[in-house]
């Protein structure tokens, strides 16, 4: 079997790409959205129709409820699922999404962590309380590995506090000690390269489409049933409907904040697409699929 990934900015048209291509291959398809994991959510998320998630089998969609905790590590484990199913049933993968993290992740590895102790978890909630103390003191403790984490990064500093408070050791040391795995050796990576203002006109296409379909409905059926605290509720898409719905902006700013915030997220999947896969092969998406057919 085979398998690719397809990757580039929001709105830039990979899970179409992604789905000629799986049908022209005989592919399965993987997606890569830190928000297309979680059902219910399908508005903010972008996610193929469902008529479109029919043509082919697609894996990282509707997978979990909100409130299930789900992060990179677990995602590694569905992806070994995949390809364990892929080659059983003689499918070739191609991986597609937006959060290329978890691309990152699959072809750099991650390194074991310890099992944390619920001792372990409950002091550290209490240090993270006050966030500014809790980073002072994880850079006192290693502050060569802390250089690469801002201080209001309250993800980073609980992941690196829980880390030494349960191993006893810093990041530094540990990760030395514990270095990352790559779960995939050889994959073939294609990035879709947009100019940024026929991007910037697709991201007002799409956010005016979602908004007129319901998105506003969606996301007060979602703050009703979970509540506000899940990392889901703050992504773009979702947390500018909050302000809406708590009236701190009108409906037309509410879209406008998302076209702005969305544009921002692109810029930034842009700069990390091109630094972190530097052996990728960047094409417009009209020439990508020749591109493509070539590794098939």
């Amino acid at each position: 079997m085979k398998q690719i990934a397809i990757i580039g900015p929001t709105a830039s048209g990979k899970s179409d790409l992604a789905i000629t291509m799986a049908l022209q291959h005989n592919a399965y398809i993987l997606s890569i959205d830190s928000l297309s994991i979680y059902k219910e959510i399908d508005i903010a998320s972008a996610k193929p129709l469902k008529e479109e998630l029919k043509q082919v089998k697609h894996f990282g969609i509707d997978e979990i409820y909100l409130d299930v905790h789900f992060d990179v590590a677990i995602f590694i484990k569905l992806y070994n699922k995949v390809i364990k199913e892929a080659r059983r049933d003689g499918k070739n993968l191609i991986i597609v999404g937006g959060t290329s993290f978890y691309l990152k992740s699959l072809t750099t590895g991650l390194s074991e962590l310890p099992n944390y102790t619920q001792g372990t978890k409950d002091k550290v909630a209490k240090m993270l309380l006050e966030l500014p103390t809790a980073y002072v003191y994880l850079n006192n403790i290693d502050s060569l590995y802390m250089e690469g984490i801002q201080e209001t990064d309250a993800y980073r500093i609980e992941k690196m506090l829980l880390l030494v408070i349960e191993s006893g050791m810093s990041p530094t040391a540990w990760f030395k000690v514990h270095p990352p795995l790559a779960t995939i050796s050889e994959l073939s990576i294609f990035n879709i390269d947009v100019e940024r203002t026929l991007l910037r006109e697709r991201i007002v296409q799409r956010t005016h489409k979602m908004a007129s379909s319901g998105l506003i409905d969606e996301v007060a059926m979602l703050e009703l049933k979970y509540g506000r605290n899940h990392n889901a509720m703050k992504a773009i898409g979702v947390i500018e409907v909050l302000e809406y719905l708590d009236g701190f902006v009108s409906k037309e700013e509410m879209i406008e904040n998302i076209i702005t915030h969305t544009t921002q997220l692109a810029k930034r999947q842009q700069t990390f697409n091109r630094t972190q896969f530097k052996e990728s092969i960047s094409a417009e998406l009209t020439e990508l699929s020749n591109l493509i057919n070539k590794v098939f």
